[in-house]
């Protein structure tokens, strides 16, 4: 069942930050990663709305390179449009496309949080992107996982200088072994979000996909009550409790349900399509 919620009457949004994994994508079942196909229905909606004026910003905790194809997918921006603003990791990396122009990013020292971590958990799979190829990592992850080339490298390497997002990952875990972790350890001075598999994202503190829709819809001249965030992961939590307007997808855990304004129906279902044109 979809709920009707409540908004004023007129309100339209000005922004709608689109979640990628699980909202835009569908999941590969079993498999923790995304089809990388968006029905026809859910790009046909975000165009609408694009149509009509409102500005698409893609958020994700994916890296820029895993980000720009969705783009692609979505045929956004058309040819001699603007240029798309996008929010990756967590918020830690801001770009406009196409091409990619980097405008804004955070970094912070990850080495204590990741020893930290590997001392409870030695056997984790750690790994931070390489700008435009893929991934450093200590280990391969599990095929899907990950986009680009994967370079594989010693740990003390990979966290030797600031980095803007640091994935860790047990496949022999659970998520729920990792919120527990997380929350053990206390990993202080950093942000940190647990994924749907046993998957720990690592950022600057007080960065998440909130602040850095902040920092685009400034640029923008939009304020947060202008905007529509749809998701399905607890990364998007903060995103939820920033914008006017939060809507969680139909399969998301009941943590994320319960922090929406609004649940739409599932991704199996083209539930973001369903919420966009509730508007346009």
């Amino acid at each position: 069942m979809v709920s009707t919620g409540s908004t004023d009457v007129g309100w339209r949004p000005r922004v709608i930050a689109l979640d990628i994994d699980g909202t835009l994508l569908k999941w590969v079942e079993g498999t923790g990663a995304s089809s990388e196909i968006v029905a026809p229905a859910v790009s046909a909606a975000v165009r609408k709305a694009y149509d009509a004026g409102a500005h698409i910003v893609l958020a994700s905790g994916r890296s820029p390179h895993g980000m720009t194809r969705v783009a692609d997918l979505l045929g956004l921006p058309p040819e001699g449009a603007e240029r798309l603003w996008i929010v990756a990791s967590n918020g830690a990396v801001i770009f406009r496309y196409p091409p990619v122009e980097v405008v804004h990013e955070e970094t912070f020292d990850a080495g204590p949080a990741v020893r930290a971590i590997l001392e409870r958990r030695p056997s984790a799979l750690v790994a931070v992107e390489e700008r435009g190829v893929g991934y450093r990592l200590n280990d391969h992850f599990p095929p899907g996982e990950l986009s680009g080339d994967m370079i594989v490298t010693p740990v003390e390497d990979l966290i030797a200088q600031p980095v803007s997002r640091v994935i860790i990952r047990d496949p022999e875990a659970t998520a729920e072994e990792f919120v527990e972790l997380g929350r053990s350890l206390g990993l202080h001075g950093i942000s940190y979000v647990v994924g749907w598999t046993a998957w720990l994202d690592l950022a600057p503190v007080g960065v998440s996909k909130a602040s850095g829709l902040a920092h685009v819809c400034e640029r923008l001249g939009v304020a947060a009550e202008d905007v529509l965030a749809i998701g399905d992961g607890r990364n998007d939590l903060e995103m939820f409790d920033w914008a006017g307007r939060s809507v969680a997808m139909g399969q998301a855990i009941p943590e994320v349900l319960e922090a929406a304004d609004d649940v739409t129906l599932p991704v199996e279902e083209d539930g973001a399509a369903v919420e966009i044109l509730r508007w346009f």
